[in-house]
This record gives C-alpha cells, structure tokens and sequence, in this order.
C-alpha cells in the first residue's frame, strides 16, 4: 500500500498555564527502562529526550508539593499483551523499573496496570480524589497509546488535563500529533510545555 500523506488539523497550544499546587497532580506514564534506556525490550527512540523536561517539571512540583503518580506497565508472563508488543515491562526485572533519573520518592503514588489506560483496574481515581486532585498534568510514553488512553480516562471522568508537548513521545510524528489533536479537541486539554507549566 502506498503511503498516504495527511494534514494534522491545527490545534492550540498555550504557552504558559498556572495551576493550583493542592489541585494538581502530575502524573508521569511508563517512563521505564524498557521503554527509555538502550537495551529495553520496547523502546521508544523519542523517549530518552524527554527524561530532562520531565525531570525540572518534576523538580518544581515536588517544590510546591505538587501530587506526584507514576503509572507503571506491569506485566506477568504469558500477558495478552505480548503477542501484540512481544514481551516487556516483566514485574521486577530491569526493565520494568521506572527510570533512575525520575525514580518515585516516598509518598509518590505508584500505580502498576496492566493495560494503557492508567485507571483500568488501579486505585488511581480514588487516590487522586481523596487527595483533592482537580488538575492532571499527563507526562510520558507512548503519546498516542498509553498517555492518550491516561489522558482520556482522567478526562471522562472530569479532571482537567494538561500535556507538557516535549514531555512526551511517540514512535512517530505522526502518532505524536494525532495524539496531541485527540487531546486538544476531544477532551479539550491543554497543550503547552513542561517549562511552561507553573504553580502559584
């Protein structure tokens, strides 16, 4: 089949927001050895770019106690994942192991899922809830699969969703941006960059 080439419809990006630190949560998706690092099982070459940007964002919102959660892809052997993606993100391997340059503190929310949607089968929306958490600012990988279907299910459920565009990635350009539009326009987040987001 011959390649096909299309126009991404526009969508807006926002160069600064300002949030409510008691509000907000920052959720990083999958930033894990086998996604990241040379030598993981899935990579995703875009990925290891984003570590820096997450990284001073995650630094300023543990700075204003900022709600921290990572999800964590969890899987056992013989998921039903693997024929799909071939096997990855083993519980207690290497490469299930969220990456050392964003690695959780004490007092992080962990959610380890089986799925890409990151409230499928966890206590994410409890916790989130219980901690008052109004605003989602949705980080990680894959942008078009993982990130996206997190982003989704915070957004059906009423949260508030902000994406750091370079704190994200995706296999492509083309997942990338598809993405990003699916997520301006259906759930009418905020796209902006990591650097752009503050707390006050």
């Amino acid at each position: 089949m011959a390649p096909k080439t299309v126009t991404v419809p526009e969508y807006q990006e926002t160069d600064q927001v300002t949030l409510d630190p008691k509000t907000t949560a920052l959720v990083i998706v999958d930033m894990q050895n086998d996604f990241v690092k040379e030598g993981g099982r899935l990579v995703v070459p875009a990925a290891a770019a984003t570590v820096p940007a997450i990284a001073r964002l995650l630094k300023r919102a543990r700075e204003h106690q900022v709600t921290v959660a990572y999800t964590q892809d969890s899987h056992l052997p013989g998921d039903p994942e693997f024929p799909i993606w071939g096997e990855h993100c083993l519980v207690g391997t290497w490469g299930w192991e969220i990456v050392e340059e964003l690695k959780p503190e004490p007092g992080d929310f962990i959610f380890p899922k089986r799925r890409y949607d990151g409230f499928y089968g966890t206590n994410m929306e409890h916790d989130l809830r219980v901690k008052g958490v109004q605003n989602l600012i949705v980080t990680g990988t894959v942008a078009n699969i993982c990130v996206l279907h997190t982003a989704g299910s915070a957004a059906l459920r009423w949260f508030h969703i902000i994406v750091p565009k370079d704190g994200v990635s995706a296999l492509n350009d083309f997942d990338m941006e598809s993405a990003l539009r699916q997520i301006h326009f259906l759930y009418r987040g905020i796209i902006t960059t990591c650097d752009g987001i503050q707390f006050a």
